[in-house]
């Protein structure tokens, strides 16, 4: 395994790849993708450990979507098995994989405890528990400060588990240097991630200009508000199908790291 420069205008490819990926099998990819997020939200309700077990069991699901997208290249239809393939890998991945959502959550909660120093603990809430957010709230500043700097060190948390659960299931790599390699990907390779979120954000931003379009010219606000929703689901969808190809590209890969192409009839 070796780390890949890449162009920025890998960015652009890999947003068309993942909207291309989605549509060889749209009802098993965003199927998929609606249980990964009903799974996290049952079990955030669960008493004490919810909030902590939703987070912990995300690098886990996001494998078995890129999983999911691996089949339906192969020309297969993706089964909701592939959600628990980082479960039936052996004691030892398994082990590394309980550790890196473990890793995951503490992170993510380190990052919510440190925004309580500005707001008093409002957004933490806000963003754990549930709850009504509600303009008053948007109004205070120490809201806002909290908000910004919770979003702000979110985003380098979110860059170490990017690759991590790819490398630790395809590659063995233990949990922390996993998280080291996935981060050094992602910045190497800024301009191409730079590139990505903003096509994404460019394809969100495009959806919600059609529907909104089309809400307009048939004078029905609610239109708007039954299409904003699926449509914001689809393309998370889509999102997450292209996951896979920005693990794929930014490493030269080792025999063992699966590929597109079926495997050889015995």
């Amino acid at each position: 395994m070796k780390l890949q420069i890449l162009p920025a205008s890998t960015g652009i490819t890999w947003v068309k790849l993942g909207v291309k990926t989605f549509f060889k099998q749209p009802l098993a990819l965003g199927g998929l993708f609606f249980m990964f997020m009903a799974l996290v939200s049952v079990a955030s309700i669960l008493p004490l450990i919810g909030g902590a077990l939703a987070l912990a069991i995300v690098p886990a699901a996001t494998l078995g979507l890129m999983v999911a997208t691996l089949e339906a290249l192969r020309g297969k239809f993706p089964m909701p098995s592939v959600l628990a393939t980082a479960f039936r890998a052996g004691q030892q991945r398994l082990r590394a994989m309980i550790v890196l959502g473990a890793m995951y959550a503490l992170g993510f909660f380190l990052v919510m405890g440190f925004t309580t120093l500005f707001d008093g603990g409002q957004f933490a809430k806000l963003y754990i528990v549930g709850g009504k957010l509600n303009r008053e709230m948007l109004e205070q500043s120490d809201f806002q400060t909290a908000a910004f700097i919770g979003m702000g060190l979110y985003i380098p948390l979110s860059l170490m588990f990017w690759h991590a659960p790819a490398l630790v299931h395809w590659h063995g790599v233990p949990p922390t240097k996993a998280i080291f390699f996935s981060l050094i990907a992602c910045m190497k390779n800024f301009w191409a991630y730079l590139v990505y979120g903003l096509g994404w954000f460019a394809v969100f931003a495009f959806g919600g200009v059609v529907i909104t379009s089309i809400s307009v010219l048939l004078g029905s606000p609610a239109i708007a508000a039954a299409l904003m929703v699926p449509m914001v689901l689809t393309v998370a969808a889509m999102f997450f199908t292209s996951v896979y190809f920005t693990f794929r590209d930014s490493f030269v890969h080792t025999e063992e790291t699966p590929t597109e192409a079926p495997p050889p009839a015995v």
